[in-house]
């Protein structure tokens, strides 16, 4: 990569680049980073001009990166970090007044009762860095990590890949409707619960529970297919199903509902996760530092 093309590099450019070799085409990549199908053709032909080599392979349906482009990949991916810490530096100057923490949720379960308390510890010492929290299945924040779009996430651990700090250890629970037989039952036997229809949740707990059941060698009669808490909880309150969550993401009370202990126990550890906690920005270090010191004395709601 040349000095001319790479002072003319943008950020932008980047993230596309990087954002490319994980989408099925190019209008996702973009779509993905809020650029339109024309801005997103636009910006691409312009880094292939400036780096003077096609990062595409147009011979083939759907996107796959050309010989020059695999080799390049990971210097990008090193040139955009370099960017961000940059740029996070410059505004996290005099004492981190200012800078900007961008965050990924598991889901339910660190929405509401994981981030919340972190967050309004985190503003209280720094109240000009702002926040960006999204929200992501495991496997989609594992691939936001490693593209940079995210710097920190919370996450089920282990993740080998990462640098991770653990926070909080919880366990699934079956969500019952008041009155149905196995809510007399103290703890449920995982291969009780094969003869009742099942709502299973889309959300961070979904691949524990999907390993639960294979342990067990069953086969769960799935009855729906639902990302949101509390659309499962009013499903089962109304008599469509019983459930399997994980016990961070349940309220303390649900009129109509009853949680029970699963035998086999189905744990789960959820932590902090990044690529490289010594190339942090100034904001996210901040965070992750903060998390750290104050992990021993942590609590949440965990049933």
């Amino acid at each position: 990569m040349t000095d001319k093309a790479a002072k003319s590099l943008s950020l932008k450019q980047l993230e596309l680049f990087i954002a490319l070799a994980s989408s099925d085409n190019i209008a996702s990549a973009g779509a993905r980073l809020g650029m339109t199908p024309s801005a997103t053709s636009h910006a691409l032909k312009t880094l292939e001009l400036t780096l003077g080599a096609p990062l595409l392979d147009r011979n083939v349906s759907g996107v796959q990166l050309t010989y020059a482009a695999q080799q390049i990949l990971p210097h990008v991916r090193d040139i955009f970090t370099s960017l961000q810490v940059v740029r996070a530096t410059a505004s996290a100057s005099a004492g981190l007044r200012a800078g900007l923490l961008t965050l990924g949720s598991l889901g339910a379960s660190s929405s509401l009762n994981i981030l919340p308390p972190l967050l309004e510890m985190f503003k209280a010492r720094y109240p000009g860095v702002d926040v960006f929290v999204t929200e992501k299945p495991d496997p989609e924040m594992e691939r936001a990590l490693v593209e940079r779009r995210i710097e920190i996430g919370v996450v089920a651990l282990p993740k080998p890949d990462f640098d991770t700090l653990p926070l909080v250890t919880d366990e699934l629970m079956v969500v019952l409707p008041v009155g149905h037989p196995l809510a007399r039952l103290a703890v449920i036997g995982v291969k009780d619960l094969a003869d009742y229809p099942l709502i299973m949740t889309r959300a961070g707990s979904q691949p524990v529970i999907t390993r639960m059941f294979e342990r067990a060698g069953i086969a769960p009669r799935i009855a729906h297919d639902l990302s949101q808490i509390m659309s499962i909880l009013e499903f089962v309150a109304r008599g469509q199903g019983i459930s399997v969550l994980a016990s961070l993401v349940l309220p303390r009370r649900y009129d109509g509902l009853v949680y029970r202990k699963i035998s086999p126990a189905a744990k789960r550890r959820i932590g902090l996760a990044c690529l490289n906690e010594r190339k942090l920005s100034p904001a996210a270090h901040a965070f992750w530092a903060m998390v750290r010191e104050a992990a021993p004395g942590l609590t949440f709601p965990v049933m």
